[in-house]
């Protein structure tokens, strides 16, 4: 376990600018999640998704100012991993950073499968699986060469989805006030019909946000960055501040938008609400437009959750937690060395086994490891939340300068968010669809566990 606070030199490049965390911030939640599966969140809940969004927004929200808090304090390419083994020893460290990496290298393959199937449509001409080949050749590239060619890749992919989302927000806001062409104003009628705002009542805004927390997923990545730009503490705190307000704005703005302009018993899970409002408005070729910023959105989480990934393993190897091996960096750690490619290389091996999984047995090998990852979120940000709990006195203590960005109503708001991740944790074990999700979560958390106590009994013998 550390003993001291100050932050370690990382033999990693320090490529990124101030301008990649804020767009790494704002691109890495904004994914196919929001766009087509924010769909099946208001089949359920109506237009009371607006206030599931507010919550599991609120709660996404409490986690970054708790990260952003101990990563500009402490700023290190293991993030969370590094704080949860300061704050409570070696096994937590161990067993949050595994647990991310398997979520990360895990997800991935749904993204490399989903771009894959939209690009077989576009080019039927070459198999889905080729797709996916060349889609992991590029980013492999990619996150093999300097690090801010990785970041200038998600600047770019983030300001397209970022761009998407804002012009969706005027033009809804247009056509709901009856300012568009051939478009009246629509009132609160969608709101307040159908059943009315909580056609479901409190259980629909539930089962609502349990369709969306895991949606906020990929926040954590900007304090994996942090560590790799110029001046980590300040980059992060401001990369922090900037994101969690402005994607509240464009989860609840866009899902208000949408449930104002049509009505909610339209929806269908599965379909993109924002392709039935484009299509409403009159938009020609919605959904080709949507298919464009759905592919986007997929690239871009695959490079981020590879970037995540490799950086992860290579902060578990620093610790002696991971294989020495992977350790090794290009260059010298100037802008256009300092890459860990043997970790990179690894987090893609990985990764690549489980796209071939998912090609060839999506409804069973699969979907068991799926399901092993669908809880992990949870885990990972109540281990990030004690971790907090725990930093926060001995900051305060040790060096109390460096507390830049500091967690609202501490401790307060820190036991709120662990409440309310153990109550989503619950109700998904009272949700006979989402039981499986947290009871193979648990156990892949109870095998890393496992292993950690085996780690530290080894440790501790003579």
């Amino acid at each position: 376990m550390h003993d001291s606070l100050a932050p370690e030199p990382e033999p990693l490049s320090h490529g990124l600018k101030q301008r990649h965390l804020t767009m790494l911030g704002l691109g890495g939640v904004i994914g196919a999640g929001l766009f087509v599966g924010s769909g099946a969140g208001i089949a359920v809940a109506g237009p009371g998704i607006v206030v599931s969004y507010l919550i599991a927004g609120a709660l996404a929200m409490l986690v970054m100012r708790m990260l952003g808090e101990m990563s500009s304090a402490m700023p290190a390419s293991g993030a969370f991993s590094v704080h949860a083994e300061r704050a409570l020893g070696r096994w937590a460290g161990f067993s949050v950073g595994w647990l991310y990496w398997f979520l990360l290298v895990v997800v991935l393959a749904v993204e490399a499968t989903g771009a894959a199937r939209i690009a077989n449509g576009w080019a039927p001409g070459v198999p889905q699986w080729g797709w996916v080949l060349i889609f992991m050749v590029v980013f492999t590239v990619a996150n093999l060469a300097a690090v801010k060619n990785f970041g200038e890749f998600e600047f770019w992919f983030a300001a397209l989805k970022v761009g998407a989302i804002v012009l969706f927000l005027v033009l809804g806001v247009l056509a709901i006030v009856g300012w568009l062409p051939d478009t009246d104003p629509v009132g609160m009628a969608n709101l307040t019909g159908q059943g009315g705002f909580l056609p479901n009542g409190w259980s629909g805004v539930v089962s609502g946000v349990l369709a969306v927390v895991f949606a906020f997923g990929g926040l954590e990545v900007v304090t994996i960055a942090a560590a790799e730009s110029d001046d980590p503490a300040r980059n992060v705190a401001r990369a922090v501040r900037s994101a969690v307000w402005r994607i509240l704005l464009f989860y609840v703005g866009s899902m208000l938008v949408i449930v104002t302009l049509l009505p909610w018993t339209s929806m269908k899970p599965g379909e993109s609400p924002y392709v039935a409002v484009l299509d409403a408005i009159g938009v020609p070729g919605a959904g080709q437009i949507m298919n464009v910023v759905v592919f986007v959105a997929l690239l871009s989480a695959l490079n981020a959750n590879l970037y995540g990934s490799s950086r992860m393993v290579f902060s578990l190897a620093e610790r002696g937690e991971a294989p020495r091996g992977l350790l090794k960096v290009s260059g010298d750690g100037s802008a256009g060395g300092g890459v860990p490619r043997r970790a990179v290389l690894a987090s893609v091996a990985f990764g690549f086994v489980s796209v071939l999984l998912n090609l060839k047995w999506p409804d069973s090998v699969f979907l068991y490891m799926l399901n092993a990852v669908g809880a992990v979120l949870l885990f990972v940000w109540a281990l990030i939340a004690v971790s907090q709990l725990r930093l926060r006195r001995r900051i305060e203590r040790e060096a109390p300068e460096t507390l830049t960005l500091r967690m609202w109503g501490f401790p307060w708001l820190t036991w709120v968010a662990l409440a309310a991740m153990a109550a989503v944790l619950v109700l998904m074990l009272c949700d006979d669809g989402a039981r499986p999700q947290v009871l193979w979560s648990a156990a892949a958390t109870a095998v890393v566990l496992g292993v950690a106590w085996v780690r530290e009994m080894r440790t501790k013998r003579p």
